[in-house]
């Protein structure tokens, strides 16, 4: 086993700083003000991720270790942005390199449950390609998310009745580097416009069919029109959140929580897991529990439903040596003479 250094936990994103830059010279500062590295820039052939090549190519092109495009097959517009995405990439010298995947295309009359069902299946699909060609790779994945993606999915998730992890939303520590998140949208069509960008919209982009859409296009604006300034005001929600979580991980650290190391030949190569001492949790309030639980499975790279919150604080405390509680989507948490430890099978999760 191997202790989880504070360091070394996933990244943080940038502060903001108390004089931004604006414009171009957001972009620009964006992107030097990332550390040497070797990148995958995921590329949609929108607007905002095409900014992100194009930023790159210019500033950076020695350290994209590839541009990433994903044809969700669903239609031809999905195959004229990756075909886009693959020649701009390639007239800026920068290699290029296409996932797909093949499905139906969705009728304009499906419910809001086969939408949901359909929008989550594409995430997944995307999100394997890519951690697959990261790992092969050994490249760090890129993000074209700005600021208002980051207020859009705050918005979204209190919608949904999230808690602080979920608020934080991309303001959490994370794997994926994502530098315009301190970035507003304006400021990325500002670089667009100003240097001759093409990109192409997304056709789904304008379907209210699909909650972000809603939150973009009718929500927000009609939130913002009865409280002035509430987006901000969610982005320091989200701050204080993310904050939160910092301490959550500290606590857990305290704790004794470790990653468990998995050698070749153990059978388990496609597992990750993390333990913590089970006389650290045996005992503990509920409400702790509840805090604690959700930090674990993040650290083996899931993530963790009241349901699956309720179980674990059922059944855990009675949990023998051996047994094992399965939760969700390849997760579980297993007991052992002296820890608990929890294990996700599905590891090629999005990680957002």
């Amino acid at each position: 086993m191997t202790k989880r250094a504070k360091a070394g936990r996933t990244a943080k994103p940038a502060k903001k700083s108390a004089r931004p830059a604006s414009g171009r010279n957001a972009i620009a500062a964006s992107i030097d003000a990332l550390p040497e590295g070797r990148y995958l820039l995921a590329v949609s052939g929108g607007r905002d991720s095409m900014v992100l090549m194009d930023a790159f190519a210019a500033a950076r092109p020695a350290q994209v270790a590839v541009v990433a495009s994903f044809d969700h097959g669903t239609g031809p517009a999905a195959t004229r942005a990756a075909d886009h995405t693959r020649r701009e990439g390639e007239r800026r010298g920068l290699t290029v390199v296409t996932g797909s995947r093949t499905g139906r295309v969705m009728s304009d009359g499906a419910d809001a449950a086969k939408v949901q069902a359909g929008e989550e299946e594409w995430r997944r699909a995307r999100w394997e390609f890519l951690n697959a060609q990261a790992r092969e790779l050994g490249a760090t994945i890129v993000t074209g998310h700005t600021l208002d993606d980051q207020v859009e999915t705050i918005f979204m998730r209190i919608f949904r009745h999230a808690g602080a992890r979920g608020i934080a939303a991309m303001f959490a520590p994370s794997p994926i580097v994502r530098p315009f998140i301190r970035v507003p949208r304006d400021d990325v069509a500002d670089y667009a416009k100003s240097k001759g960008i093409k990109f192409l919209e997304d056709p789904t982009n304008a379907s209210m069919r699909f909650l972000r859409n809603r939150v973009r296009h009718e929500l927000l604006p009609a939130a913002e029109r009865v409280q002035p300034g509430i987006s901000a005001e969610l982005i320091r929600i989200a701050e204080r959140a993310a904050e939160w979580r910092e301490i959550v991980a500290d606590c857990a650290d305290i704790l004794g929580a470790v990653d468990v190391a998995i050698k070749p030949g153990q059978g388990d190569e496609g597992t990750l897991s993390v333990a913590i001492p089970a006389p650290a949790l045996i005992g503990m309030q509920r409400e702790l529990l509840g805090v604690i639980w959700p930090e674990l499975v993040a650290r083996a790279g899931g993530s963790l439903d009241w349901r699956g919150l309720a179980r674990l604080n059922g059944e855990a405390g009675i949990l023998k040596a051996g047994s094992e509680i399965p939760i969700a989507g390849g997760l579980s948490v297993m007991r052992t003479p002296t820890s608990f430890v929890v294990r996700n099978q599905g590891v090629d999760g999005p990680l957002y």
